[in-house]
């Protein structure tokens, strides 16, 4: 099954007689609580999911901006959900794909039946969808989530490049080291190559073609002979973007901690410009 739901199928899956568990991530760099976004106007029956207090952690600065949550928690708050073993889940964000894709990636290695709506929000309202303002408020669930997908760790990652290709895919002059709005340091971890994730969407917000996202990995080495690890600012980016392999039939490696944990290491190298 597809990783991917257009709003066209989920309007037709929201009628049937076994509809999809629906969430709300909305979430942005610079306003990560979209709480008031959600009761702006949501999909109706989707319950609002705080990134930053159910799907992540906080911590010491080298475990990353964005580590995962602790099992206990991620599971009482699926439970808030409302979810329950077995059922379909579909997740979406306002349009950005950062937070849903996140999302997918947690739940889908804890194994969860989930898929993206492609496009967000705004696709779901080009397609016709109606919005609601409520609070949703499920009955409690009764889920049992299997262990959560940890990814790899920094000395995994720092020796990914030996025989694999490690993908940093933050925009290109945060890879250079140009600019560097949130770590302490700017640059990248030796041997990377940049793949910025905007490559692999259309301007309406959706994906591209399989077709398309497997050149764009292709055009700089993570090819499908080779171990592809992705990693971004703080593990949500690179978890977007092992939902673009995932959509291009490619299986990556995330490096959760990603440059957040990287540049509050001492001592670890940092490469800058174009390689």
């Amino acid at each position: 099954m597809s990783a991917l739901v257009s709003a066209a199928e989920l309007i037709t899956e929201l009628s049937s007689g076994r509809p999809p568990r629906l969430l709300d991530v909305r979430y942005q760099l610079l306003k990560p609580d979209g709480r008031d976004d959600y009761r702006a106007g949501h999909i109706p029956g989707a319950v609002y999911v705080p990134l930053e207090e159910e799907l992540s952690s906080h911590g010491d600065p080298a475990d990353g901006r964005h580590p995962q949550p602790s099992q206990e928690t991620l599971q009482n708050a699926a439970r808030r959900w409302g979810l329950n073993d077995g059922d379909r889940v579909v997740v979406y964000d306002g349009g950005s794909t950062l937070a849903s894709g996140r999302t997918w990636w947690t739940l889908r290695g804890a194994g969860v039946d989930i898929r993206v709506l492609d496009g967000g929000l705004p696709a779901w309202i080009a397609a016709g969808g109606e919005l609601a303002t409520d609070d949703v408020v499920p009955a409690p669930g009764t889920i049992t989530l299997g262990t959560l997908p940890a990814g790899i760790d920094i000395g995994t990652a720092a020796s990914w490049p030996v025989d694999g290709v490690l993908v940093d895919v933050r925009a290109a002059e945060r890879f250079r080291g140009d600019v560097e709005p949130m770590d302490p340091i700017a640059g990248h971890i030796p041997g990377a190559v940049n793949l910025p994730s905007a490559t692999y969407f259309r301007e309406d917000g959706t994906f591209r073609s399989p077709a398309e996202i497997a050149a764009a990995f292709d055009s700089v080495g993570a090819t499908a002979d080779v171990k592809v690890a992705t990693y971004c600012g703080s593990g949500i980016t690179a978890a977007q973007a092992a939902l673009a392999a995932e959509v291009a039939g490619r299986s990556v490696a995330v490096f959760l901690g990603s440059w957040s944990a990287w540049s509050n290491t001492p001592g670890l190298p940092v490469a800058t410009g174009d390689a």
